[in-house]
């Protein structure tokens, strides 16, 4: 986290059943200038607000095509678009309806249709904003 501020270079976190710990350390070392991403995001939308509050983004896995990722799927509902990037995580976690299988690039289709129809918008919308922000994050605008 240190190095990431001294450098000012987007932090990349894995926060794993440990929503309170990741938060209150994040917390206090902020803010991140260079912002950050919350990857393989397993929140509720409270996580995800404490989450948007430090100006990361928040990227969205296949679990949210599980039946049983109601509390994500309600998250996204509540996270505007703009925030939002999407990940394959990769090989783990593919979606429905490739579940179980080795995830790849491809399957990404999957997650971002469920995004659209969580949040009633359409699949091209969601592509093109979680493509902008994704440049955005990485710094491409321009390449």
């Amino acid at each position: 986290v240190a190095l990431a501020k001294e450098l000012q270079l987007p932090l990349v976190v894995h926060d794993r059943e440990a929503h309170d710990d990741i938060m209150e350390m994040l917390e206090a070392a902020g803010p991140f200038p260079a912002g950050g991403v919350m990857h393989c995001f397993s929140g509720d939308a409270a996580f995800a607000k404490r989450v948007l509050a430090l100006g990361f983004y928040i990227s969205i896995p296949g679990v949210v095509t599980f039946a049983t990722a109601g509390m994500l799927q309600e998250a996204v509902r509540e996270i505007p678009l703009e925030a939002l990037v999407l990940e394959t995580d990769g090989p783990f976690l593919a979606p429905v309806p490739q579940r179980g299988k080795r995830n790849e690039p491809r399957l990404l289709l999957f997650t971002a249709q469920k995004v659209a129809e969580l949040k009633g918008l359409s699949l091209e919308e969601v592509a093109r904003q979680t493509t902008r922000n994704a440049v955005r994050f990485f710094g491409l605008e321009g390449r």
